[in-house]
């Protein structure tokens, strides 16, 4: 079958062009295109998920909110995967909330019908479990980096999978927006930025992150990064 005659081959979101045609069009009738501009809450913690989404550009951030206003990042999510995963798993609420770190598009579907369709076996449900154990890996890849590894490390870990989701080595960034993400002060991700700087591995102007040095910044980086990377490859055929 020509790529022509399987259209969804060019959405922008690994889950659905992994579809078979036929999978695929059982969904269609269900996806409603949305935009999703930064700072969207898509599902807050504790709160009944009524959608899931399908980011095509757009970047989610899964964070944990503490009785002290503090959050830290426990996971990300683009066009790799599904946000609201939560619905499969039998419940329909979460301790973290979902937000827009980087703005895009993607589409959304009812919890419901999501749940009906992954309860019918076949691809979907595949896709969505192999999915799963992807961000399950982040997640607790993720939690150990924070404990274990130096800020410096921890921010070159977190650039370069920003970076692998919006395609991109630019992405507007803010150093406040970035701590609070790390779940570290602002002054050590200051510190830690202006290291990388100096050594020609980014560059930070006026709220923007470039890449300037990949090579590097993966040097940079802790195991971390490469673990993630290579269990979404292995899992799901793309990048952590």
């Amino acid at each position: 079958m020509s790529v022509s005659n399987r259209p969804h081959l060019q959405i922008k979101n690994h889950i659905l062009a992994s579809l078979s045609a036929t999978e695929y069009q059982r969904l269609v009738p269900h996806l409603e295109p949305v935009n999703l501009p930064v700072r969207q809450v898509l599902y807050a913690a504790g709160e009944p998920i009524t959608h899931v989404y399908f980011p095509y550009q757009a970047i989610t951030s899964l964070v944990c909110n503490l009785e002290d206003g503090s959050t830290v990042e426990a996971g990300v999510i683009s066009n790799d995967g599904m946000v609201g995963l939560p619905v499969i798993w039998g419940g329909n609420s979460t301790t973290t909330t979902a937000f827009i770190q980087a703005a895009g598009s993607g589409v959304k579907m009812k919890a419901e019908v999501l749940i009906k369709e992954f309860n019918r076996g076949g691809e979907l449900q595949r896709l969505l479990l192999r999915y799963t154990q992807a961000l399950f890996t982040q997640v607790t890849q993720t939690a150990a980096c924070n404990r274990l590894h130096t800020i410096e490390e921890r921010l070159a870990r977190w650039l370069l999978i920003v970076g692998d989701r919006m395609q991109s080595n630019t992405f507007p960034l803010t150093q406040e927006f970035i701590a609070q993400m790390l779940g570290c002060r602002r002054s050590g991700v200051t510190v830690a930025a202006g290291t990388l700087s100096k050594a020609g591995i980014i560059s930070y102007k006026r709220g923007n992150i470039t890449i300037l040095n990949r090579e590097d910044l993966e040097n940079t980086s802790c195991e971390c990064y490469s673990i993630i990377k290579n269990e979404y490859a292995r899992l799901l055929g793309t990048q952590g």
